[in-house]
């Protein structure tokens, strides 16, 4: 999927472990099938799911990075109302990986994809209690941090523009330009920046008997725009469970056209990257964008 993207064996993470994690040495090794876009994850035994990043780096940056993910699920799990991935340890590059790697306890689901979801106006009102929970953690007087989603819509304008120009022969880019252009205009009257999650896509939400179970992937949470969170009214929900999702969320008129823009900014900019390489991203994009032209 991506040109510095790297294979990571089974052997090659069985004998990290070993060295790095002795209590968990001998423990089976298995790939666990994904179509995330950023780890390999690997069951470790019953209990541990392992992610080794496709871009591996040993940089502090990225050891940073992966640490504060920790320490956002550890804070995580005292306010939500369903399961986040919690913590083991970091491990270390190592012969085969050259650079910094997780362990997580596993969280038995599925990912929200088509046909998982039983009922998706209840799926909508857990999910809704989850982003309501998020939004209500202090924030210790935080903002956006200029990094990443959460800041202004308009200032992803570029990065559209030249994704729309990459997609005419994909989707029907007038019709999304002219969505584009009114959603990054919409005001935002409320200047507080809240918890977001930040990339509530069907594959970091985790269905247990039809309902949601877990949120998973905290690599993007950070505080910023809260429209950002009602991403999932256009990459998951049908036309009515959008609507229970945003009453159960309270969303006035210009709050639902940012988020209707962070949706198609995520999508038109996935659908020509993953188009070849990530059939299940680039099928999302696609229901994601006819969604935000209803």
């Amino acid at each position: 999927m991506h040109a510095d993207q790297v294979d990571v064996a089974v052997d090659v993470v069985a004998a990290l472990v070993a060295e790095q994690f002795p209590r968990w040495r001998g423990l089976p090794v298995r790939p666990l099938p994904s179509t995330g876009t950023v780890n390999a994850l690997f069951r470790l035994g019953p209990e541990v799911v392992l992610r080794f990043p496709l871009q591996p780096s040993a940089s502090p940056e990225m050891r940073d990075e992966l640490r504060q993910e920790q320490e956002h699920a550890r804070m995580l799990a005292a306010h939500l109302p369903v399961a986040v991935p919690g913590p083991l340890g970091l491990g270390e590059p190592g012969d085969g990986y050259p650079g910094s790697w997780a362990a997580y306890r596993f969280i038995p689901g599925e990912s929200a994809e088509q046909g998982r979801v039983g009922d998706l106006d209840g799926f909508a009102r857990d999910l809704a209690g989850v982003v309501t929970a998020l939004r209500a953690i202090d924030t210790d007087g935080r903002v956006w941090s200029g990094w990443g989603r959460g800041g202004p819509l308009a200032d992803q304008d570029a990065g559209v523009r030249a994704a729309l120009a990459a997609s005419g022969a994909l989707t029907d880019t007038a019709a999304l330009g002219a969505v584009w252009d009114r959603c990054r205009h919409a005001r935002r009257d409320d200047p507080a920046d809240t918890w977001i999650h930040a990339d509530l896509m069907p594959g970091n939400l985790l269905v247990r008997d039809g309902r949601l179970a877990a949120v998973i992937d905290l690599g993007t949470l950070c505080v910023g725009d809260p429209a950002v969170d009602l991403m999932p009214a256009w990459n998951l929900f049908d036309a009515g469970s959008r609507e229970t999702y945003r009453r159960a969320l309270d969303v006035d008129d210009a709050t639902w056209e940012r988020g209707r823009g962070w949706a198609l900014m995520q999508a038109i900019k996935a659908l020509p990257y993953y188009v070849e390489t990530n059939p299940v991203m680039a099928d999302t994009a696609r229901r994601t964008l006819r969604a935000v032209l209803d």
